[in-house]
């Protein structure tokens, strides 16, 4: 659950979508913001026509026409093996980062609760938030790019969000933003307690096209596995931190 090196930030609350914001121009943030409202209407239209689709933790069939929000959640879902909704916050940043693209932005952040999309200019420095593990003050640069990246971010033991594992922080890097989101959900819930639980735990997201490297930390275990950003100390602050 990363925090940034910014220039200008704003948080943004609709309903259960909260998200920090970071751009050069308003211009860019209001794009973020009226990407969010549109495809989040989008969404909530599906689920009052399905709303087994909201619920289902396992693979989901797409039956007819959807929204590009409701495809992209599938099929990240389906590809691990879990159900649509663990894709929803890395969809929503990403959604709202292209339309800040769309607006002329070459530098851009969409935090959703620690599912991040980002296209950056400039080289920005991500903390990990890792609540009571004694790992502490970690993150990682992210070197300029003139495509989107997701970093995504689930938890067993820090936030809301619904996990079955033990990982402090499972984090996933991908250029599908909903893919890392649905991948970080399932690496974490592989996630248990002690270091041959954090290493089987890669195995999930080993073989998966598209995922290009991730990061676990249990307690006082960490894991790495594939290409990952650079790490370095970082002053991670807890009111940095995108939450709900």
């Amino acid at each position: 659950m990363p925090f940034f090196l910014f220039s200008m930030k704003e948080s943004y609350h609709l309903k259960e979508t909260i998200v920090t914001i970071l751009a050069d121009e308003q211009s860019h943030i209001e794009a973020a913001k009226e990407a969010i409202i549109r495809h989040r209407s989008e969404l909530e239209k599906y689920i009052s026509a399905d709303p087994f689709f909201q619920t289902s933790l396992e693979p989901y069939e797409l039956k007819g026409r959807a929204p590009e929000i409701v495809k992209r959640m599938v099929k990240a879902g389906n590809t691990m093996g879990i159900g649509p909704m663990s894709a929803v916050a890395g969809t929503i940043s990403s959604l709202a980062v292209e339309a800040m693209m769309d607006s002329g932005a070459s530098f851009a952040v969409v935090d959703n609760g620690g599912d991040i999309a980002i296209i950056n200019d400039r080289p920005v420095v991500m903390g990990i938030y890792t609540g009571e593990s004694p790992l502490k003050n970690l993150g990682f640069t992210m070197k300029p790019r003139d495509s989107i990246t997701g970093v995504c971010t689930s938890s067993g033991t820090v936030g809301p969000s619904i996990s079955f594992g033990m990982a402090d922080a499972a984090v996933v890097f991908s250029d599908d933003v909903s893919l890392a989101d649905s991948a970080a959900t399932a690496l974490g819930n592989a996630t248990g307690p002690g270091k041959d639980s954090v290493a089987g735990a890669f195995e999930v997201v080993r073989d998966v096209r598209g995922i290009k490297g991730a990061i676990v930390i249990q307690n006082e275990f960490i894991g790495f596995w594939g290409d990952i950003p650079e790490l370095v100390k970082a002053d991670v602050r807890y009111d940095c931190i995108t939450k709900g």
